[in-house]
């Protein structure tokens, strides 16, 4: 498996993680919202990498990678909120996901500074 599809099976497995993580969560109105939220962005994280891979250009490629890093960023921002209301129970969870969204966010920030410097 080539960097790119490792990467695919990464932003994939993360959606997959987030979406089992947030079918645990209390159903109050916060933890709904906030789960809700967190699950689109989580996803879209490797729809938009994805999207990237199959990209005509290399303008492309670049704008749906751009994509990706602001919905791995904002599902840090929502693992943060997460962080804040949660009382404890699955503050290791969270810190996992927050982590890997982290590393990810990374990873898409450092292919689109190679992807421009090669243009």
């Amino acid at each position: 498996m080539g960097p790119m599809q490792d990467l695919q099976f990464r932003t994939r497995k993360f959606a997959v993680d987030v979406f089992r993580f947030c079918d645990n969560l209390p159903r109050t109105p916060a933890y709904r919202i906030v789960s809700r939220q967190l699950m689109r962005s989580a996803s879209s994280v490797g729809a938009n990498y994805r999207a990237a891979c199959h990209a005509r250009s290399r303008a492309e490629f670049i704008s749906k990678l751009g994509i990706a890093e602001e919905e791995s960023d904002e599902s840090k921002y929502w693992l943060e909120i997460l962080r804040d209301i949660d009382a404890n129970e699955r503050q290791s969870e969270i810190e996992h996901l927050y982590q890997e969204a982290d590393e990810l966010t990374r990873i898409i920030i450092t292919s689109i500074r190679t992807a421009k410097k090669n243009r």
